[in-house]
């Protein structure tokens, strides 16, 4: 699949999934308060289920679209538009990439060493010490980088939110490599019932053979 997902030490590269170029941010004639760190945490909380069209811009430049799906805690999945056609799917604590060009079994690696895992823990804490490394308003939208407490070397995710309501509307990861990727979300539709097995990487590899 020639992009998606971050680069992890140790590990073969595993391409570009999910961080950035510059904050797309909206103009705003007037600054804003930043929203509280309670705030965004009881938002992300209360995202059980979401779905959205999005627009992914990965580190060499290339540029997907596709649909997102998540599920809270701990799933998330990817489906690539034409040309990729690829997949990415999170679930049982795995990250799984489906590449559409080839017949191999997936690329498979934790979820704890993704940023992404912050967004998708159980309970999200941006209060919790040494999470969030920054936290300020830019115009109409509130920036906050967050990493991994215990593990800062995996890398950080950059979420960008608007308020009144408040709304996920971009995230940037930077792996332990530097590479940078970012997806930027359209309207985020909540509230939605999903099977488990949208999320199942066994039940995707059988169906594909792999």
């Amino acid at each position: 699949m020639a992009r998606n997902l971050p680069y992890i030490r140790g590990m073969k590269p595993l391409r570009t999934l999910l961080a950035p170029l510059a904050l797309i941010l909206l103009a705003a004639p007037v600054w804003a308060e930043k929203i509280p760190l309670n705030t965004i945490s009881g938002y992300l909380n209360s995202l059980t289920t979401a779905e959205t069209d999005f627009t992914q811009v990965n580190a060499d430049g290339s540029i997907a679209t596709g649909k997102l799906y998540i599920k809270r805690p701990g799933r998330v999945r990817f489906e690539y538009g034409p040309p990729d056609k690829s997949l990415v799917l999170a679930s049982g604590g795995q990250v799984a990439i489906f590449d559409a060009k080839s017949n191999q079994p997936p690329e498979q690696y934790p979820l704890k060493r993704t940023p992404l895992n912050l967004i998708l823990a159980e309970n999200v804490d941006l209060g919790r010490a040494r999470m969030v490394v920054a936290h300020q308003e830019d115009k109409n939208a509130t920036n906050v980088i967050a990493q991994d407490p215990e593990h800062p070397e995996y890398g950080t995710i950059a979420l960008v939110f608007t308020a009144k309501p408040v709304a996920l509307r971009q995230w940037v990861i930077t792996d332990d490599l530097g590479q940078q990727t970012t997806v930027i979300l359209g309207e985020l539709k909540t509230g939605a019932t999903y099977q488990a097995g949208l999320f199942n990487i066994d039940n995707e590899v059988r169906k594909r053979g792999n």
